[in-house]
């Protein structure tokens, strides 16, 4: 075709534009990131691997069992066996700021999307630009606003893992009963209250599943953070494909597999515990309306 729409051009003029002039901005995204990051890789590194080892295995205790813990602690002594120990504490480090941010993000507009649906019908198609669209792209514009470093892989990361999390956070909340929401509004409870005392946490499981989800695609995205000088277990598949490591690929892609696991139990577990814990409430508190509703029996009202 001799017809040309130039997408491309206009979409870099825009980005040029906001380097021009918003570059302050982005500088002090970019130090705020960064120091997140710093603050949580600090906490991960600085105490002996033992320390580390012996916290998540108590949590894994707590969460999930005796079988749950004890594979907790042969994964992360088969990390610290391979040598990858820094590397995969580097590696959560970035993950869980980039998972924070974006379940911070992604939860309020997966709430405003339940409560309306012109939010929902904008939100959508956003969601599936960002979804399709290959992660590599996100990296161009990243780079030029954040430079190399941490702060790129956080926002490309962000970006990418985001979108789950909107939509499972409207899908629990569009999928609660809709009696147990009708037994708060007679019982006098604000919209706010519904929303924080009986639709989040009725939905909580569903959200957690996102969560869950976000926490995974963080993970994927380690490779694509070491292609833009990130440090962590990405930084090592990276030098590895450089130089043809198979050894040193798989070490760290097996790091990548085991942190994924343990993250990924102890997300669900979480969220069905407390989701079951709130269900059994709701219920309860609908069926104490029910009764109080109910009109007296005539033995009753003799």
């Amino acid at each position: 075709m001799d017809i040309r729409i130039p997408v491309g051009d206009w979409i870099d003029g825009f980005v040029n534009y906001v380097i021009e002039n918003f570059s302050a901005f982005f500088r002090f995204l970019r130090e705020i990131f960064v120091g997140m990051y710093d603050a949580v890789d600090w906490v991960l590194r600085t105490p002996p691997f033992w320390v580390i080892l012996v916290v998540a295995v108590v949590l894994a205790l707590l969460a999930r069992g005796w079988i749950f813990a004890v594979g907790t602690a042969a994964g992360l002594l088969l990390i610290a066996s391979m040598d990858q120990w820094d590397n995969a504490m580097d590696t959560l480090a970035l993950v869980s700021v980039a998972a924070f941010i974006a379940i911070a993000l992604s939860i309020p507009i997966g709430i405003a999307a339940a409560r309306s649906r012109l939010v929902s019908a904008i939100v959508r198609p956003i969601l599936d630009f960002l979804q399709t669209m290959p992660a590599f792209v996100y990296l161009i514009p990243a780079i030029l606003l954040f430079r190399v470093g941490e702060a790129p892989g956080i926002v490309a990361t962000i970006v990418f893992a985001m979108a789950p999390g909107v939509r499972l956070t409207e899908l629990g909340l569009r999928g609660v009963d809709t009696e147990v929401v009708e037994a708060g509004h007679a019982f006098g409870a604000t919209p706010a209250r519904i929303l924080r005392q009986i639709q989040l946490p009725l939905a909580l499981p569903t959200i957690m599943a996102g969560v869950n989800q976000v926490i995974m695609l963080s993970l994927s995205m380690v490779v694509i953070a070491g292609l833009v000088g990130a440090d962590g277990l990405g930084s090592e598949i990276v030098a590895s494909l450089a130089r043809l490591d198979t050894a040193l690929g798989v070490e760290a892609g097996l790091s990548v597999v085991i942190l994924a696991i343990l993250l990924d139990r102890f997300t669900g577990s979480f969220g069905q515990r407390r989701g079951l814990l709130a269900a059994v409430q709701a219920r309860s508190v609908a069926r104490r309306r029910e009764a109080e509703a109910a009109p007296a029996s005539p033995m009753t009202a003799a």
